[in-house]
């Protein structure tokens, strides 16, 4: 079975007949013994370290349908080598440009991601309310701006509204997190352990959302809620939003309160709070330990994995814009 790998260290990652072969270096450019990946049981490389590779590489790596994620040394994320889009096809590509040119449809599958998002968010803020938890005045707040939703008749609106919701979301952090503080949302750079736990697991959350639309005939590029610009991949935005609360707000809540992470695995530098290599190892094993937890999706009666629900909201979508289906209904958490 395909599973991702992360190259935290810097070193050389090259080809070894069928086989990637990783040799670490040290702070002295000293190398460390090889370690082998069989390259059928790659998924995806996320790549922290500076790594060294050749074209031949790439060239391996797509013909395998490895891609390859890249961030860089403030855990931002950077870019992505993704090999030939195989699904890519020409209808979905008039029909997706077609949707989002289309105030009424783009509106109606906008509406749908940030509706599905504020709900997760209230999901989440209601779990712990109701175990002594202070939070019904965001929880009044967000269910304020949710009526609004469907009123709105154009995408800044939209978003005005998306943001109004996170801020209030954000301020229950204070009440559900023990032992640290986040004060407010700083991204860039994170200012405390809080805001820099929150953005590495967006960053994660988005990256596998593009994973996921790469197994699928949409195009990354062409969103809905998210402007699309130049070299983004502004889709896995869109879709992330429906995702974070479930797979990442969930995750810092258990890794703080349990303190699975602790002070200990943050540096403190001039220019913001970021997450060691051990931070970052324990947040990823948890996160890759979450999206294999299957739950019983109420549509298809059967078990399917955390990471097995984005793939299939891409697929929602694609079904929506080909006019497979009359409307879009986004991921909605129903425990």
């Amino acid at each position: 079975m395909k599973k991702n790998y992360y190259l935290f260290n810097p070193g050389r990652l090259s080809r070894k007949d069928n086989t990637l072969k990783f040799m670490a270096v040290d702070n002295s450019g000293t190398g460390n013994k090889a370690k082998y990946l069989p390259i059928e049981a790659v998924e995806n490389l996320y790549v922290f370290g500076s790594v060294d590779a050749n074209s031949a590489l790439y060239n391996f790596l797509g013909k395998q349908k490895v891609g390859v994620h890249f961030f860089d040394y403030y855990e931002h994320y950077t870019g992505s080598f993704q090999p030939k889009d195989y699904l890519l096809a020409g209808k979905m590509q008039v029909e997706q440009t077609k949707a989002y040119i289309s105030k009424k449809r783009r509106l109606h599958i906008a509406q749908n991601f940030i509706e599905a998002a504020s709900f997760n968010m209230l999901k989440n803020l209601r779990y712990y309310a109701n175990r002594g938890r202070e939070l019904y005045g965001q929880l009044e707040e967000i269910e304020q701006y949710r009526m609004s939703i469907l009123e709105c008749d154009n995408i800044p609106e939209l978003m005005g509204i998306e943001g109004n919701c996170r801020q209030s979301y954000y301020s229950g952090f204070e009440h559900i997190i023990t032992d640290f503080r986040m004060n407010g949302r700083h991204k860039q750079p994170p200012s405390n352990e809080v805001n820099a736990l929150i953005s590495f697991g967006n960053m994660m959350c988005y990256t596998l959302a593009l994973d996921q639309i790469y197994h699928t005939q949409l195009n990354p590029t062409i969103s809905f809620l998210h402007e699309p610009g130049y070299r983004r991949y502004s889709l896995a935005l869109d879709i992330a939003e429906v995702f974070k609360p479930i797979l990442v707000d969930r995750l810092i809540f258990r890794l703080f309160n349990k303190r699975e992470i602790q002070a200990q695995h943050f540096e403190q530098q001039l220019n913001g709070c970021f997450l060691k290599d051990s931070g970052r190892k324990i947040f990823i094993r948890a996160f890759e330990e979450k999206l294999k937890e299957t739950i019983v999706h109420r549509t298809l009666k059967k078990k399917v994995s955390y990471k097995r629900l984005v793939r299939l909201e891409c697929y929602k979508l694609a079904k929506y814009i080909l006019k497979m289906e009359s409307s879009y209904r986004t991921f909605k958490i129903w425990w």
